[in-house]
């Protein structure tokens, strides 16, 4: 802790609060606990010290919050990308925006991953700026006051504990923390080489238009639900809308000889149609292609796109492929 309270100024405050509300790994909380502490000492305001965090969450949250405002879609896209099921994720915070409205913000950085996502979903919605810098400065307020008050009452103990909690960080760190960086990093790594082998399979807009108006049977899969909330949002004709999850509980998928199938979502990287051909490759099927560029590229060209959804049992049939249930599968249809 001794760090820390060397370190913390109204500057540092500013600066590790605002990285910290732009969902940067900055230690915020520890800064105002120090500067809680320092307040204690009297080297520091104890209101300046609140007042200076009030800012930097108020600034940060703009930011967001303007972003929402502009891009609301990529923004919640963006910050759900790592989630296991974005799609639900972008579903649940729109759902408890609605329900709640501003007042949420009062105790949303109070509770991890609500806080990211209020600042844009008040701009997607439409909030006011003046009544979203009011809402947003009272949970501000709140969550800056708690941390430095903890720190001005507790200055003696703060140190004892962080001696103590760092010690412990340490250890799970070496137990948890480096095995786990290295199989991010494995996955990474397999990913990346997948992609690369993955690269002349790649189908432009172009081909997959001409094959399509020639008749040809070709399998189209939408991977949008997996992304983001699909409602309303258009397919290429004849696509059936899939979530990749769907893919990897099965046993196995038989698909026909000189089938070809096509992934394609909305991200120009196809990062998210090359995670789903990994995974359809390890079920055997060798014949399956990423769009180039996605949805968006599809549309840059004019190519026509359709409301109507294939349904996805009539499209296997028509395709011939057949998908053996995986165990969680049969279990499900047995309750």
């Amino acid at each position: 802790m001794n760090y820390y309270l060397i370190h913390t100024t109204y500057p540092i405050l500013f600066v590790s609060v605002f990285a910290r509300q732009l969902c940067l790994p900055v230690p915020a909380i520890l800064f105002l606990l120090a500067g809680g502490a320092v307040a204690g000492s009297g080297q520091l305001s104890f209101t300046g010290v609140i007042l200076v965090a009030v800012v930097g969450c108020v600034s940060a949250d703009l930011v967001w919050f303007e972003a929402g405002r502009r891009s609301g879609r990529r923004v919640l896209r963006l910050l759900c990308a790592l989630a296991a099921d974005p799609s639900r994720c972008i579903r649940k915070a729109r759902t408890v925006f609605a329900s709640k409205g501003m007042p949420i913000l009062l105790i949303a950085k109070f509770i991890p991953g609500l806080d990211g996502i209020c600042p844009p979903m008040a701009g997607i919605t439409g909030a006011s700026l003046g009544a979203f810098v009011a809402y947003d400065a009272g949970g501000s307020s709140l969550w800056a006051g708690t941390y430095v008050t903890c720190g001005f009452v507790f200055a003696k103990e703060l140190d004892r504990v962080v001696q103590y909690t760092s010690t412990a960080a340490n250890a799970l760190i070496l137990i948890f923390g480096l095995p786990l960086f290295v199989l991010f990093v494995w996955k990474v790594a397999l990913l990346l080489r997948m992609i690369r082998l993955l690269r002349p399979l790649h189908i432009t807009p172009e081909l997959l238009k001409a094959r399509l108006d020639a008749e040809e049977l070709v399998g189209i899969l939408d991977l949008l639900r997996f992304e983001e909330d699909p409602e309303e949002i258009a397919v290429i004709p004849g696509a059936v809308r899939l979530d990749p999850r769907e893919l990897r509980r099965k046993k196995r998928i038989v698909v026909p000889n000189g089938l070809d199938v096509v992934l394609y979502c909305s991200s120009k990287n196809s990062f998210v149609s090359a995670r789903v051909a990994v995974a359809m490759r390890r079920h055997g099927i060798q014949r399956v292609h990423v769009l180039s560029g996605g949805l968006a590229a599809w549309k840059a060209l004019g190519f026509p796109v359709s409301s109507v959804i294939v349904d996805p049992n009539a499209e296997l049939a028509r395709l011939s492929i057949r998908v053996i249930p995986g165990v969680n599968d049969r279990q499900g249809a047995k309750h």
